[in-house]
């Protein structure tokens, strides 16, 4: 049911005046009777139709809106409604008071409109210059609300934001349980202390469910690099199974190749966001607002906070309030909604598998004196076997050369894994007979002759039936 306050403010008052000249209207006064009974109607209060507090109107005032409703006899009410005013487009203003705010909000967007406004007196004088309740006006039926000065002045930057003026932002959601996640990090608003005496400031990786608003995981980490993103994304792999899409901002962690590979050999697609666009990113943002908002408030209070306090307090409140509570836009929790589906999830590999799907190949050419190649400056010893190949793949993590493959470089398969090179252990002398790389029958010794080459010219050329191109000498004996 629509409320009085709901009601646009003509449509207040034209129900207002109905109600005051509505009865005269009904039962039509006698000769010399209107006057009269005008007169009593002026004597009333009425309740004021925005503010709410009573009001009077005088006699002519409301013999006006009589005679104009009853002059109006299919429709009284629109009759009554107050006078539209002009839209705001410049229809009160001058053509040189349009030109000049134009010009100064196009040099000084992020102005105010009181600025504005005062700057306006100075250039078109107190006769020319509009009142402020008309410059507020256009200016909003323009569009030109203030901008505020942009945190970054890069080319990608002004891209972004003039990308922004000129097309629209819609919200989505997607139709289905883990059909698309977002991730990002978060900035936490308090530092902690380490133990080597040193202030940082704690950075959230979150993942969340697109859909349904459930956190697929949370982790605190002291920095923001892939290593911290692929550990918080693999738990959230193992906690809530594999997604059909990803999205992320373009950070150095997302970016990074471990990542992309990763996501890639799992089969998750990786979308992200445009260039300093946050928007496109909101359910994250209003997540943010959310653990500023109420676990680290309820936090400001403790002096001594750990980043292992962090994540025991981010996690209780996650899944003892967080998942459990209505939330308005899905208008479910999104526990409820999580598992009311439908899910189109897939069941998460093992922690082995998505150890391995989370690395790089590189290229490396195996020094042949001793078998071995550079890696991150550490030296790793190449299997005998394989001795004869001079470029070599290999798939590692940059931040984790305890696990280096050697990989087939035409089917990808891992060939065998791969060890730093131990001067120590080879300095007792043993070494190992090398095998032959390919096993072939035994060649017999015999004269090689003349090539096979130089005999076929021979032969085509005796076949010619041509003289010697040459004359012996006489004292050289011609065998």
């Amino acid at each position: 049911m629509t409320e009085l306050h709901d009601l646009p403010l003509r449509d207040r008052w034209a129900r207002l005046r109905f109600a005051i000249v509505g009865p005269l209207l009904a039962a039509p006064p006698e000769p010399g009777q209107l006057r009269e009974l005008i007169t009593v109607l002026a004597t009333k209060r009425w309740r004021h139709p925005v503010t709410g507090d009573d009001v009077q109107f005088g006699r002519s005032t409301i013999e006006r809106w009589f005679y104009k409703a009853r002059k109006a006899a299919h429709d009284p009410v629109d009759t009554l409604r107050s006078r539209q005013r002009p839209s705001g487009a410049g229809a009160l203003l001058s053509p040189a008071a349009v030109q000049a705010i134009r010009a100064q909000y196009h040099q000084h967007p992020g102005w105010t409109m009181q600025l504005h406004f005062d700057n306006l007196k100075v250039i078109l004088g107190e006769a020319g210059v509009p009142s402020y309740t008309t410059l507020r006006r256009y200016l909003r039926a323009k569009g030109m609300y203030r901008e505020r000065k942009p945190r970054h002045t890069s080319t990608g930057a002004m891209l972004a934001r003039d990308r922004l003026e000129k097309l629209e932002v819609r919200s989505f959601e997607v139709e289905h349980v883990n059909a698309l996640w977002h991730l990002d990090f978060h900035h936490g608003s308090r530092k902690l202390l380490t133990h080597d005496g040193q202030w940082i400031t704690p950075m959230l990786l979150c993942v969340l469910d697109d859909r349904s608003r459930v956190v697929c995981h949370a982790q605190w980490f002291l920095d923001e690099t892939a290593r911290s993103l692929i550990h918080g994304l693999c738990q959230a792999f193992q906690r809530r199974g594999r997604p059909r899409a990803l999205m992320t901002d373009n950070g150095a962690a997302m970016l990074a190749e471990e990542t992309t590979a990763g996501l890639h050999t799992l089969g998750v697609l990786h979308q992200t966001t445009l260039p300093y666009s946050p928007y496109q990113n909101a359910k994250q943002e209003t997540f943010w607002a959310r653990i500023e908002g109420r676990v680290m408030a309820m936090l400001e209070g403790e002096p001594n906070l750990t980043l292992e306090l962090l994540n025991q307090a981010t996690h209780a409140w996650i899944e003892r309030e967080y998942h459990h509570a209505h939330h308005s836009e899905i208008g479910a929790t999104p526990l409820k909604r999580y598992l009311a589906g439908p899910d189109v999830g897939r069941e998460c590999p093992s922690s082995d598998v998505l150890r391995a799907a989370f690395r790089i190949d590189v290229t490396r050419t195996q020094r042949r004196s001793d078998g071995t190649v550079s890696l991150d400056g550490t030296r790793f010893e190449i299997p005998s076997a394989y001795r004869h190949l001079q470029r070599v793949q290999l798939r590692y993590a940059r931040w984790d050369l305890s696990r280096v493959d050697l990989v087939d470089a035409s089917s990808g398969a891992a060939l065998c894994p791969l060890h730093p090179l131990d001067k120590a252990a080879n300095a007792d002398g043993h070494r190992r007979r090398l095998d032959a790389v390919d096993v072939v029958e035994p060649i017999p010794d015999s004269a090689p002759g003349i090539a096979p080459l130089l005999r076929q010219l021979l032969a085509e050329h005796a076949a010619t039936g041509l003289p010697p191109a040459w004359i012996p000498a006489d004292w050289q004996e011609y065998v």
